[in-house]
């Protein structure tokens, strides 16, 4: 259990160069014209007048923005239990097994755990008070309490998460509270001013200004395997205590959530991080429709085309995703993607990276059918797709932790047990059908907390952990589960996935 929610930060070393730019002189000689000693019009050209708009540009007044969006970021507060150990409680054997998958047992659980405080920031998109925040944010958290600008405070809910995007839905009962409009972080431009308004350090309603230093930046800060990482860069000051806060244009329209920064301290030291708006508007709308995201997949294994790539496969361009595998029965297989094939555009927008594209397909859910550019043999088509879900179909997940893996769907492990247990994680199995589980006589209500000794938090994570042992390269292919039912037993199976 992590000490504190803090801030993501990275260790990254950052530079930050001020630069100040005298703009009245040009502006001046611009827009009046040069009355030569003849008396005849010496008016500027054309060139000095676009760079004295620019100029302009740059005397923003950041008071608009700040007044449309200030009241409607909140000041989120969370309690947490803190766990005392991983597996608790007397009575379990002390035997190697156990003492392998779980740790060594300590002291019973104490029948009250000690919790944690911690906060962030959030962001209402609905008078009936939806508020957008990061799920680690309120990830675990027992307890809720959002403070509004104006000083009322209410207990919130959460609706739905997306570890994926680090994006979380909670709600307030209240009517009639101020909201940010959803702008558009497509139309963002490097060098652009925007405002991060969240709450660092407990200091509420504070602001900073700032330029995109760089959009689509993937710095590989979630861990997750569905992950999409595609931040918009900025040099706007944040710190901790500003997750989960907005981040405006300078018309005060939201176009990201901050996220993360860069720093070796934890606090600010250059760069920040933010997830587009438009990742944020699909994600929300699938949690309130569906209760939990739609992710589209397109089957395959990407990476960025390196010079070193591009030598060894002969290849023309370093823009754009290079496809290093496909999966059968993916929705790549079925459109006739292949492997060495680079993907450089989804629905004519044009994809540089495997960030963009992760971003771009990130819009769509499964069933919706797209086209595509892909470049092969130096030659490029378009491709007809109709994405899919992870389980290779089109239909819609009614449940973050339904999704079907090994022949199972999931649920989350309720607080009772979590207590009763001392659990940090794990998930219920909730149904089986034919597959792996029930071939092994796992039952429904059974609680698997770990897989290859790896902790088991989703059913992203069992996804993640089948995935590695069927992609680890050695002929035993085995999936080592340990967990325990509700009346306490615990077990222990192995499953053998090369039969």
């Amino acid at each position: 259990m992590k000490a504190t929610k803090r801030m993501k930060s990275l260790g990254l070393f950052v530079l930050v160069v001020a630069v100040s730019v005298a703009t009245n002189l040009t502006t001046n000689l611009v827009s009046h014209k040069n009355e030569g000693f003849n008396g005849q019009d010496n008016s500027l050209p054309a060139g000095y007048a676009k760079f004295a708009r620019a100029s302009n540009a740059m005397e923003t007044d950041f008071t608009v923005a700040a007044e449309l969006s200030i009241h409607a970021v909140v000041h989120v507060k969370t309690k947490t239990p803190q766990r005392i150990q991983q597996f608790g409680g007397g009575g379990f054997p002390n035997d190697p097994f156990f003492q392998y998958f779980f740790g060594q047992p300590q002291q019973r659980q104490p029948q009250e755990l000690p919790m944690q405080e911690a906060s962030g920031s959030g962001v209402i998109i609905s008078k009936d008070g939806y508020i957008v925040t990061n799920n680690h944010v309120v990830d675990q958290s027992a307890e809720i309490e959002v403070t509004l600008n104006d000083k009322r405070t209410f207990k919130a809910k959460v609706i739905g998460t997306d570890p994926n995007t680090d994006i979380a839905l909670i709600k307030v009962e209240a009517e009639n509270l101020p909201i940010i409009t959803f702008g558009n972080s497509d139309s963002l431009k490097v060098g652009e001013w925007v405002l991060a308004v969240g709450n660092p350090f407990n200091l509420t309603s504070t602001v900073t200004a700032g330029i995109v230093s760089a959009k689509a930046r993937n710095i590989n800060i979630i861990n997750s395997q569905m992950k999409i990482e595609a931040f918009i860069q900025t040099d706007a000051a944040v710190n901790p205590g500003n997750s989960g806060g907005a981040l405006v244009n300078t018309h005060g329209e939201l176009v990201g959530i901050n996220t993360a920064i860069a720093s070796q301290t934890g606090s600010y030291a250059g760069y920040s991080f933010a997830v587009p708006v438009s990742i944020v508007q699909k994600v929300v709308a699938d949690i309130r429709k569906f209760g939990v995201v739609q992710r589209a997949v397109l089957g395959v294994e990407i990476k960025d085309i390196s010079n070193e790539l591009a030598k060894d496969k002969n290849l023309k361009t370093l823009e754009g995703a290079y496809v290093g595998k496909v999966a059968d029965g993916s929705a790549a297989k079925k459109a006739g993607v292949k492997e060495g094939d680079i993907i450089n555009n989804v629905n004519g927008v044009n994809v540089k990276s495997v960030a963009e594209l992760q971003e771009q397909i990130g819009r769509y859910r499964p069933g919706d059918k797209i086209n595509i550019s892909i470049i092969r043999d130096n030659k490029e088509q378009k491709l007809n797709i109709e994405l899919r879900n992870r389980q290779g179909s089109t239909g819609v997940v009614s449940s973050q932790t339904s999704e079907d893996v090994l022949g199972g769907t999931y649920k989350e492990v309720s607080d009772k047990l979590k207590q009763q247990f001392g659990l940090e994680y794990g998930v219920e199995v909730k149904s089986l059908s034919k597959g792996k589980l029930a071939d092994q006589g796992i039952k429904p209500g059974f609680i698997i907390v770990k897989i290859n000794n790896q902790p088991i938090r989703s059913a992203d994570d069992i996804q993640t952990a089948y995935d590695a042992a069927v992609n680890n390269g050695q002929q035993d292919k085995v999936l080592l589960i340990a967990g325990l039912y509700p009346n306490g037993k615990i077990i222990y199976y192995a499953i053998n996935l090369a039969e």
